[in-house]
């Protein structure tokens, strides 16, 4: 079934590869500290990108703060559904340059995959949904709203702001977020939650000022001492969070993550023990993660026989569904402060917060895209949870209560999103992209 999708997607892949790689060229880092001219031009490439492509009212939506979002259109025909689809165009910073084999914004090929930062979170997902649409050729059976939001890595500060003021333009009657992932490269999978996060930079002073470590050194305690014993406090000895209170839950049962499967994704070293308890896939989706992100110190390099005098560290705690996340804050901050040692004094700066977020699987939307799944992969879709977090998807269920959302995506385990060295696998793409063809079909004859 679907055969002329299936044959219009795979002739369109040279193109689509095309589109993924020059996108991946776009420098569009969201991050505080890059330049943000960069990712407005990404965006303005993007408009005149899809007014070529023939979409309707393709234009930046801005906020008063933040980057903006790409929006563009095609009409529904008479009767039939709206659909918006959401991905991003902004990437993460690239890293450390020297662990890249190329620079991060210069995509190559090689076994079936494209290389790049963003290859696959998330500029795989733009590519996705226009090749879903593009395969439909003159004939698209909905009505299509592209949302591209230009600052998803940098927290998506503008974006509930863009949404308000354009409630009118934005009318979705199914909602389909295309930052999510398969299962592995020939199994489609779909979302039914992702944990949420509290994050804070926490600093700890002892001195006024450095002072001579031999000379001083046994008197008072340095900033590092002091900050390395609260941070260590955070977990029990077996790994698990030891921040009191939180949501901390074992899945019921559902899909088995195997242990070989997570190290084959995780890589650790020869000897490295499991954290925490419980199934590997409630450690990932129903229970909390504490993992400390970056210590402002002095570097190894540069030390110097002295009592460091401050130190900061960014604490980063991933929530699982029913969690509050501002609660889960004010206890992670508490437990810092009841674990200060010696009188130190503890200040905490900037804060992170995103809900998590359960998804309803029990829509025809849903069965829509299990069905196209199923005939783009070969295999039946799973149903997952995620680790990661995307908490502006409890934004668009409260300003569009009445449309399904769908988390769905191209990145597989072996992406490495977030790290050097980021990819797409081409095959995946072309599948998940003809999933998405088929959905909007299905969707239309519903």
């Amino acid at each position: 079934m679907h055969d002329d999708l299936r044959a219009a997607v795979a002739a369109d892949m040279p193109r689509l590869k095309g589109l993924l790689a020059d996108l991946v060229r776009m420098e569009s880092v969201s991050a505080p500290g890059y330049d943000p001219a960069r990712v407005r031009a990404a965006g303005e490439t993007l408009v005149a990108m899809l007014t070529e492509m023939g979409f309707e009212n393709a234009r930046l939506l801005e906020a008063s703060k933040g980057h903006p979002a790409v929006f563009a259109e095609k009409p529904a025909p008479p009767g039939a559904p709206t659909v918006l689809l959401y991905a991003h165009y902004d990437v993460q910073p690239p890293g450390p340059a020297e662990e890249w084999e190329t620079g991060p914004f210069e995509p190559f090929e090689r076994d079936g995959r494209l290389y790049g930062r963003g290859a696959s979170d998330d500029k795989s997902g733009i590519v996705m949904h226009l090749g879903a649409i593009a395969a439909h050729g003159d004939d698209l059976p909905v009505g299509v709203q592209l949302f591209f939001e230009g600052e998803e890595e940098a927290g998506s500060e503008g974006l509930e702001e863009i949404l308000q003021k354009h409630r009118d333009l934005l009318r979705p009657d199914v909602i389909v977020i295309g930052d999510g992932e398969v299962w592995d490269a020939d199994t489609g999978a779909l979302l039914y939650s992702l944990r949420g996060i509290a994050a804070v930079v926490v600093e700890v002073r002892t001195l006024a000022a450095a002072v001579h470590s031999g000379q001083y050194g046994g008197s008072y305690p340095d900033a590092l001492m002091a900050l390395s014993r609260m941070l260590a406090s955070l977990h029990d000895d077996d790994g698990s969070v030891a921040v009191a209170g939180l949501v901390d839950e074992e899945l019921p049962g559902g899909i088995d993550y195997p242990l070989d499967r997570l190290r084959d994704e995780v890589k650790p070293v020869d000897g490295l023990e499991l954290i925490g308890k419980g199934s590997v896939a409630s450690r990932l989706w129903s229970r909390p993660a504490v993992s400390i992100l970056a210590i402002d110190a002095p570097p190894v390099s540069e030390a110097i026989n002295q009592l460091v005098p401050v130190a900061r560290a960014k604490v980063s705690m991933r929530i699982p569904p029913r969690q509050d996340a501002r609660d889960a804050l004010e206890k992670l901050k508490a437990h810092l402060l009841a674990h200060a040692p010696w009188g130190v004094q503890v200040t905490f700066g900037h804060e992170d917060l995103g809900e998590a977020t359960t998804l309803d699987l029990d829509s025809d939307a849903v069965r829509a895209w299990k069905v196209a799944f199923r005939e783009a992969f070969g295999t039946e879709a799973v149903e997952i949870g995620a680790g990661g977090s995307i908490p502006f998807i409890a934004t668009f269920k409260e300003l569009f209560p009445g449309a399904p959302i769908l988390v769905t995506g191209c990145g597989d385990p072996h992406s490495s999103i977030h790290a050097p060295n980021e990819s797409q696998h081409l095959g995946a793409l072309e599948r998940a992209t003809l999933a998405e063809a088929i959905a909007l079909r299905l969707l239309a004859s519903d």
